[in-house]
């Protein structure tokens, strides 16, 4: 194996930041693991050892769940740890992206790097392998109702630790044995409670919320932009981002919005001054031919997508924190000596944020659907030809049928955004009689999120045709000018009529893409 080059190699301690995370999962740098946290795990595994040998520990020498009455014999303490993996690798429906499964390995190491889990370093050390080398168990999305965390999705991620079950590695889904023998590496060995540990927690759910909230801020800085071209579009008034307004509005969020809004648009030609057209003159006629405040889908956008911007902030203060907790049960601690049992594995904080984004990223997907409209329709905006058509009119259709997609899309936003952290149902014996549903409530998201980039991606073949229409490329802002001239470059110009489904799927890959710095 080749070794890892330091150039892109991030050592790490207990804790990690979102920063870390998106370099780890998008820009492919390497874990190296502090010899701190090395000692910290071999300390907590060393303690549990010793005070295990003569006490009766959930998970240790009992049975698991509601079986956890049945005392299990010394002779199989080794095979009840294999047997909870096995036993529980029953997933159903598609497997998850391996994006979503390397974050959710990188959430389980670091609830292994608290040093709380009584785990051999030996795990960790292959968990880390796994991440670098983009080995990607093969992880059904169904299983987990979020309360003894995702057993049924971690399960499938411990039978590969073990060197059973599949794996994509390289573009192919393999068996995890093959590519194990490839790399030179071994399944680990069962020491005390290896098994338990992998399957316990939260760490699915947090992997996949942890990607949600990446792409949701890569959403929101895109509706930020979007908004600023639909005004530049419109030739609005703009004293509606000024920061006198916005500060009468003592929320952070969309004092954010129209900071970032005024900061885009800086050196924009195409929006007009109130007071230069509206105060500084004499005005005679009864009806004026410019609107004197536009819709409210160009004009409300910092009250809009305020509330947004604070849920994606209190998201990632849950987010950080539930990845930088031990989430499994029982708790080891060294420092007082003692195996607290209880149920740090409870998914509602995740549950409960993952619902919450997913209704925030709805709205903002609902901004975009009216703003296309506005774009679309051509006795609202009063500017544009119908559908921002720029051919022949009746006999080209320009992006009329994009907007079925657009508005089907967005409605099924709409309906995935009912939460599921009410949505408990009791199960297993009723031992899990209250459940968190968080690993569902991420899935909704993270397809909230997806078609949440498809309707943008609509909204921006809208604008660039419009900005083409009306010849303002060179009064747009810089930041704008930016934009449009990027996505020109492998959308250009169109008058026929032609099939769009390939450009609504590069035009998301761009969106998903671009490095922003607001």
């Amino acid at each position: 194996m080749q070794p890892i080059s330091m150039k892109y190699t991030m050592i790490v301690g207990k804790y990690i930041n979102l920063g870390t995370l998106q370099k780890l999962l998008f820009d492919d740098e390497k874990i190296v693991i502090s010899d701190e946290c090395i000692q910290e795990v071999d300390k907590s595994f060393r303690f549990l050892r010793d005070f295990s040998s003569d006490k009766i520990i959930y998970g240790i020498n009992t049975g698991f769940g509601p079986m956890a009455q049945y005392r299990i014999e010394d002779k199989s303490l080794t095979e009840l740890q294999y047997n909870i993996i096995r036993s529980h690798s029953t997933g159903a429906g598609r497997p998850l992206p391996p994006l979503y499964v390397k974050a959710a390995m990188i959430a389980r190491l670091f609830t292994f790097l608290q040093g709380k889990s009584g785990i051999h370093t030996e795990l960790v050390d292959l968990l880390v392998k796994f991440i670098n080398l983009n080995i990607s168990p093969y992880i059904p999305e169904h299983g987990s109702v979020g309360a003894s965390g995702d057993l049924v999705q971690l399960a499938h991620m411990a039978l590969t630790l073990i060197g059973e079950g599949d794996v994509f590695y390289q573009g192919e889904l393999q068996p995890t044995a093959r590519v194990l023998e490839k790399n030179h590496l071994k399944p680990f060995s069962i020491h005390i409670r290896e098994g338990l540990s992998v399957t316990n927690g939260t760490s699915v759910m947090t992997g996949i919320g942890i990607v949600n909230l990446i792409y949701a801020r890569q959403l929101l800085n895109w509706s930020v932009c979007a908004s600023v071209m639909m005004n530049e579009i419109a030739a609005s008034y703009d004293d509606f981002i000024s920061q006198p307004l916005n500060d009468a509005k003592l929320h952070k969020g969309q004092q954010k919005i129209a900071e970032a809004m005024r900061t885009w648009i800086s050196g924009s030609k195409c929006t007009r001054k109130r007071e230069n057209e509206l105060y500084g003159q004499k005005h005679e006629e009864k009806i004026f031919e410019h609107k004197v405040q536009p819709y409210y889908s160009l004009r409300c956008t910092p009250q809009i997508l305020g509330p947004v911007y604070d849920t994606l902030a209190n998201t990632e203060e849950v987010l950080i924190n539930e990845i930088n907790s031990a989430c499994d049960n029982p708790i080891v601690d060294p420092e007082t000596q003692n195996v607290y049992h209880g149920g740090n594995f409870h998914g509602d904080y995740v549950s409960f944020e993952m619902d919450k984004l997913k209704i925030a990223i709805t709205k903002l997907t609902m901004l975009s659907e009216r703003q296309l409209n506005y774009l679309f329709h051509d006795r609202i905006n009063g500017i544009l030809p119908p559908f921002v058509n720029l051919g022949v009119l009746g006999l080209n259709y320009g992006l009329q049928a994009s907007q079925f997609t657009a508005t089907s899309t967005t409605a099924e936003c709409q309906t995935l955004s009912n939460p599921m952290y009410v949505h408990s149902i009791p199960n297993n014996n009723d031992n899990q009689d209250i459940v968190s549903m968080g690993t569902n409530s991420a899935l909704m998201a993270k397809t909230v999120i997806e078609n949440s980039f498809q309707v943008m991606s609509i909204l921006f073949m809208g604008i660039v045709q419009a900005v083409d229409y009306l010849k303002i490329q060179e009064n747009l802002s810089a930041n704008s000018r930016c934009v449009y001239n990027e996505i020109r470059a492998f959308f250009p110009v169109f008058t026929q009529d032609t099939p769009k489904y390939k450009e609504i799927e590069a035009m998301s890959e761009y969106l998903k893409n671009k490095k922003f710095n607001l």
